[in-house]
């Protein structure tokens, strides 16, 4: 499937009036959890792409580029609050923020999969272990104070346990910065996962950051508020992935295909059919903002499609699904990696006076303080243990106790 060669209808015939813009929210009940983690994806990928051309129009001069601009940000405005209307009112924050994480984790297990460039693959491991941890700490609020097992929202497909402990996340923040693609020589696939992830990774950061005063406890707000720093380093990693010396026009055309690739995706993998209408329509308007990008392209900068896009095929689509034995086999393997420069190094290896410890004893000081650290032990004591959902024994020996949360490993010598 080649999106370029799709027929659409003109730019001007593609803004949704505004009773389609209210469709009918998902049951949040009998709803696949995988449907759930598709309609925050594209939520965060619309959210990423208009504040992209907000960002495009600040710098640009040009009056028919401005226009353009002007009028597909509408649409994806539309398309983004549309999107943001599937999820019900009597869905919590808590069981919306469940969902997050499991897209962020099985999300990023799943490109990390089926990826082939190192740089890309290696960032990807290295947040997993992340945000898999802090699905673990949400889990554990929300049984503590909705009384709902967290395990009955992700279907089972995701297993819900210790990853690299959330305080030892804390790193000084230059060390979240990697080695950028080459997007001339960068495969399509691998150019797409980074769009994807960064768009995925900045709309968890501004759930966060924008839902941690509405939360009704103490401990809840702090919560929000510490994990929302963490995002916000995976979006500082995966955004500097991305070539930044491509041109303005090319990151639009670029922009405009991720989504054309992510739309079909969804469309392909949807079980809720009237949720995958909306996938479709939003597909073929991609479609006209893809064109419109690439007349532009073509225009100021005499650059083709292809040579932002190679053919234009779409590579592998996304599928969603469980990644248990990927993510138990990286637990195993990288748990104690941290980031060190341009690169990731076991915690062991790094010189004692390097930045990541002072930047703990400052930004933790004492770590039974840390918000991360008390929902679990809040959770032991009124259990006598935390809340898992695990299929056998943690991958990782030190993380198997129930009954002491672990604040060392992967944090201290």
């Amino acid at each position: 499937m080649n999106p370029i060669n799709e027929k659409c209808k003109s730019l001007q015939n593609n803004f949704l009036p505004l009773r389609k813009m209210y469709p009918k929210s998902y049951n949040k009940d009998n709803t696949s959890p995988y449907t759930k983690t598709r309609v925050i994806l594209m939520n965060g990928t619309e959210f990423e792409s208009q504040w992209f051309m907000h960002q495009f129009a600040r710098h640009c001069d040009e009056p028919e580029i401005l226009q353009a601009l002007a009028v597909v940000r509408r649409q994806e405005q539309q398309q983004q609050k549309r999107i943001s209307c599937l999820k019900p009112i009597n869905e919590s924050i808590l069981e919306t923020t469940i969902a997050y994480e499991q897209l962020a984790v099985d999300l990023t297990a799943t490109l990390a999969r089926n990826e082939k460039d190192e740089n890309n693959i290696k960032a990807l491991n290295f947040a997993l272990l992340e945000d898999f941890d802090h699905l673990y700490r949400y889990a554990n609020l929300l049984k503590m104070d909705k009384g709902i097992d967290a395990d009955v929202l992700v279907g089972k497909f995701t297993e819900i346990m210790p990853g690299r402990p959330t305080i030892a996340e804390h790193r000084y923040p230059s060390d979240d910065l990697k080695p950028h693609m080459v997007a001339e020589k960068a495969d399509l696939y691998t150019k797409l996962v980074a769009s994807t992830i960064t768009a995925a990774e900045q709309q968890t950061m501004n759930y966060y950051m924008n839902i941690a005063q509405w939360y009704k406890n103490d401990l809840g707000r702090k919560l929000y508020a510490e994990i929302a720093m963490i995002e916000e380093a995976h979006v500082t990693q995966y955004e500097s992935l991305k070539d930044p010396n491509m041109t303005w026009l090319e990151q639009w055309v670029m922009h405009e295909y991720c989504e054309c690739w992510l739309y079909y995706s969804a469309m392909q993998d949807e079980s809720n059919e009237s949720i995958k209408k909306i996938w479709t329509e939003h597909y073929k308007m991609e479609v006209s903002h893809l064109k419109a990008a690439v007349k532009l392209l073509k225009k100021y900068e005499n650059k083709t499609f292809e040579q932002v896009c190679g053919n234009g095929e779409f590579p592998k689509l996304l599928k969603l699904g469980g990644n248990k034995d990927y993510i138990r086999r990286v637990l195993g393997s990288t748990i104690t990696l941290t980031a060190d420069e341009l690169d990731y190094r076991d915690i062991v290896k790094i010189p004692n006076d390097h930045r990541y410890f002072n930047y703990q004893k400052y930004m933790s000081g004492d770590p039974e303080r840390n918000p991360s650290h008390l929902v679990i032990e809040k959770a032991i004591k009124k259990w006598g243990k935390d809340y898992r959902y695990q299929d056998g024994d943690h991958p990782v020996k030190e993380l198997r106790d129930r009954k002491k949360d672990n604040v060392k490993i992967a944090r201290t010598k």
